[in-house]
């Protein structure tokens, strides 16, 4: 299993929308699935997420790859990384 962390307007696709609480959800992982797979299954429009997305506190392109075990962390497009040419993309 996969934890995924949604903030802002993203929380909608939780269960939980209370914002003095974390929103999760989790999510199974296949052995070639990707960021982007993982926001797809959870039914997340891909125009809404912005560039900001971590994999274990790591700034990601939705082209990396996840395995079971790791946590991810999505924003939405309207909450953006200040300053993210300090951040290296893992990807």
């Amino acid at each position: 299993m996969l934890e995924v962390h949604l903030y802002g307007k993203l929380r909608r696709f939780t269960d939980n929308q209370d914002v003095s609480r974390d929103s999760v959800v989790h999510v199974p992982v296949g052995e070639e699935d990707t960021i982007g797979d993982v926001v797809a299954r959870i039914g997340i429009p891909l125009e809404e997420v912005g560039s900001n997305v971590f994999l274990n506190r790591e700034y990601s392109a939705l082209s990396r790859r996840v395995h079971d075990g790791v946590r991810l962390a999505v924003f939405p497009d309207d909450m953006q990384l200040l300053y993210k040419w300090y951040f290296d993309k893992k990807g």
